[in-house]
């Protein structure tokens, strides 16, 4: 294990290491609890199998004011003081006054660092001082708009001079007279993306005093918008501007994000307009202790070929909550699914069954999908310390203000560095001075056994940028489409959403109807409904318990054929079910009550073909190609796996096949290379195959993707390159930007991708670096040593080309 103190000098234990030291009594595991000197490092294995791999100590930071601007009125002034807001931070004031002055502006900083006040500066200014002036809050999520809503509500409640302003949360959640009544009197709507396309932007015309009058539009959490959401989002903004403006409006954009590379150019490219970033950070931060943590191996259990089998994060993860929650230790603990904050919650509370009863009911889960009843009221027992330990999925993460958490529990990394540190900041606040503890549990893949040997990648890092591509054609139609219904799209339009080639094959198809004042949307077409911003296919499977009838939750009836098939085992607030029948012709899954002992995933395999070569680059018999391509995909089965990490066994399915067009990094090497590689050609398949699941699990580190955004095919001899191929292709109809990403860091991506799989202990391939759950192969051919040689091999050849 590693120690490290990122600044100061000499200190004793922080509550980070108290609080580990406590957890870890007794089990063999030593937390040195006296690191003194900047970058101090000792090694400490403590176990023959240790599981805390690295512990680093970033010191506090103290405060850094700015005095109120001069346009901020006394009353604004009064009531932030009212709530203990004396002077602003310098980051605030800066942002406020870039708003206040017209520019579009990005505050970028970390989480806790009250980049709300940024925003509601310019806004509540403008709100007070000019009588028709109008504001629009955006939130990914609805559990942060809801939170946003009651901190603006709370200071406005403290002046009468406010009490006109009237905001208002206008989401799915919202009763249909409230938003009769939002449309009529509210001067600051609190929404969403989804809403804000499908409840202001399909019927703007009842929105027209709304948008005529609108001075600002928030974007909160602006890092959320990546990928194909993002891609949505953005386009869904710039419909929003495009209306307003036609309605006499010229709205300034005020975002927040967490620190992440390149800020300003990130929001210019959701925009389609010039922003500017505001990254120095002005707030105090407690003392925050990071813990990488990896779960040991299960004594006596082997998984597929006969690997290895580590203990689950999540079951690990439940292990630490509980631990915490004994400890008196507020605690979240993130997860990377629904089923992952159930399954954590449900062990938690197992543990805490047997050790220590009367802590049972103060576990719960968190997570989409709840009824808004639900979910508000766990707001509200989080927020009021009822609950002391909550596993949940990312709707915690963004923004959402809870006081006085002590510990985070990152049970997998997030997919990104920004996450990451958006889950760590969660913690923290306005407790023990600001000190808190942070665990990163590794899963059993390359990326997480990665990072958890090599901190510097995760905590000296810089953040990445954030990944979005408006211009694919599958998503920009669609939504030209849109725009088309809300005004008739004019040449001006068409030339600055760079979307001629679109609209000419819109038109071709009568989908749009070309007239003298613009294109206007064919007759019959209703195009806000076929849009799903979150990337699914717009129609919905209900999950339901037959032994009661009651309705579950929904699914995205192409995301129910990896999720509520036949055989899943499907969690619901702490309760298990299994699927007896998936019918996607009435959009049903037919569930009962059952408690096995295991999990499931599904298996696909996957074919693919090569169209138009966007981009090429040759190193002698190596060349790295980005292009279309067309997917075909099928599952045909799922692994039962136990809690403790076992894999049980593999069931088949007969499911239907899907087709994918979509956009793929993919590249060749010529026979005579890997052979000069001491790769010969009965290696060739193997060698291919775990290289392609190594790469596809570390694809994350460089493109802010999740593993289950992506995909992967290799081949011995591919029919359109007629060569050994390798493609590691987006999961989004059209591509979402992560494969042209791949392409662009190829040389950094291979060379990690290279150095984890070296640096993994097992013989001949595990899950934490060749192995995919997901192989419809079924995890052969794979040779891990054949994969060595030839990203060694790739490593060289651009090296030297």
């Amino acid at each position: 294990m590693q120690i490290t103190q990122q600044s100061g000098g000499s200190r004793g234990p922080s509550y980070g290491e108290q609080l580990l030291s406590h957890v870890l009594s007794g089990s063999g595991i030593a937390v040195d609890s006296h690191v003194t000197g900047s970058g101090h490092t000792t090694d400490d294995v403590g176990t023959k199998d240790p599981t805390l791999t690295h512990l680093s100590v970033i010191d506090s930071t103290t405060a850094n004011f700015a005095d109120w601007p001069g346009w901020v009125p006394k009353a604004l002034v009064q009531a932030l003081a009212q709530q203990g807001i004396s002077r602003p931070w310098v980051h605030q004031a800066r942002a406020a006054s870039l708003a206040h002055d017209g520019s579009h502006v990005v505050v970028s900083t970390p989480t806790a660092s009250g980049k709300s006040l940024a925003y509601q500066l310019p806004i509540l200014t403008a709100l007070l001082t000019e009588p028709r002036a109008t504001a629009l809050y955006i939130a990914p999520t609805k559990a942060l708009g809801a939170d946003q809503i009651r901190a603006v509500a709370t200071l406005t409640a403290t002046r009468p001079e406010f009490s006109h302003l009237q905001p208002c949360a206008y989401d799915g959640d919202t009763e249909p007279d409230i938003r009769q009544w939002a449309r009529a009197h509210s001067r600051w709507i609190f929404t969403n993306p989804d809403m804000l396309h499908l409840g202001i932007l399909s019927t703007q015309t009842r929105w027209r005093h709304f948008l005529r009058n609108l001075r600002y539009v928030v974007i909160d959490e602006c890092h959320h918008y990546r990928g194909v959401f993002g891609s949505h989002t953005g386009l869904v903004l710039r419909r929003l501007l495009r209306v307003a403006r036609a309605a006499g409006a010229d709205p300034v954009v005020i975002a927040s994000s967490a620190t992440v590379a390149r800020p300003a150019e990130s929001l210019t490219r959701l925009l389609g307009e010039p922003a500017v970033a505001v990254t120095d950070d002005g707030s105090p931060h407690g003392e925050r202790t990071v813990a990488l943590w990896q779960p040991g191996f299960i004594p006596g259990v082997t998984g597929e070929n006969d690997a290895p089998v580590r203990r689950a994060a999540g079951a690990e993860s439940a292990r630490l909550l509980a631990d915490f929650v004994i400890e008196g230790a507020r605690t979240l603990c993130f997860t990377r699914s629904r089923v992952g904050a159930e399954l954590t919650a449900r062990q938690a509370r197992q543990i805490l069954a047997e050790a220590a009863p009367e802590l049972v009911g103060k576990v719960a889960a968190y997570r989409a999908g709840y009824l808004a009843d639900d979910r508000r009221a766990l707001e509200r027992a989080i927020n009021d310390a009822e609950l002391t330990g909550v596993a949940t999925t990312n709707a915690l993460e963004l923004g959402v203000d809870i006081s006085g958490l002590d510990a985070v529990i990152v049970a997998g990394y997030p997919g990104s560095v920004a996450s990451f540190w958006q889950q760590a900041g969660r913690a923290g606040r306005q407790h023990h001075s600001g000190d808190s503890l942070v665990v990163l549990v590794a899963r059993d893949d390359p990326l997480d056994t990665y990072l958890v040997h090599h901190p510097e990648a995760l905590l000296d890092k810089p953040v990445e940028a954030t990944v979005t591509d408006p211009g694919n054609p599958y998503i920009l139609g669609p939504h030209l489409l849109c725009a088309a219904a809300e005004l008739p799209l004019t040449e001006s339009d068409v030339d600055e959403w760079d979307a001629r080639a679109v609209v000419d094959e819109l038109t071709a198809q009568g989908a749009l109807k070309r007239r003298r004042a613009g294109w206007y949307v064919g007759a019959g077409i209703d195009p806000h409904a076929q849009v799903n911003l979150r990337g699914g296919s717009g129609t919905e499977v209900l999950i339901v318990d037959t032994s009661t009838g009651r309705l579950l939750g929904t699914v995205d009836a192409v995301r129910a054929m990896s999720t509520v098939y036949a055989g899943a085992v499907h969690i619901h607030q702490g309760e298990t079910f299994v699927v007896d029948e998936l019918d996607l012709d009435d959009g049903l899954a037919l569930t009962h009550p059952e408690e096995p002992d295991w999990t499931t995933s599904a298996r696909e395999t996957t074919g693919i073909s090569v169209g138009r070569v966007i981009a090429e680059n040759r190193y002698g018999p190596l060349t790295v190609a980005f292009a279309e391509v067309e997917v075909t995909g099928k599952v045909i089965g799922y692994l039962r796996t136990l809690l403790t990490g076992e894999v049980l066994d593999s069931v088949p399915l007969d499911m239907p096949e899907q087709t994918l067009p979509t956009r793929a990094v993919l590249y060749t090497l010529t026979p005579e290379a890997l052979a000069d590689a001491g790769v010969d050609a009965a290696a060739v398949p193997g060698a291919l195959h775990a290289a392609e699941h190594a790469a596809i699990g570390l694809l994350p580190l460089v493109a802010t993707c999740d593993r289950g955004d992506i995909g992967g095919v290799s081949t011995l001899a591919h029919p359109d390159t007629g060569l050994p191929t390798v493609f590691v292709y987006d999961g989004h109809l059209g591509g979402a930007g992560f494969a042209e990403r791949g392409h662009e860091a190829f040389a950094a991506w291979i060379g990690a991708t290279r150095e984890a799989v070296s640096a993994c202990r097992c013989a001949s391939g595990c899950p934490s670096c060749v192995q995919s759950p997901k192989c419809g192969n079924g995890n052969e051919p794979l040779d891990k040593a054949g994969a060595i040689a030839v990203l060694t091999l790739i490593e060289s050849l651009i090296g030297t080309g």
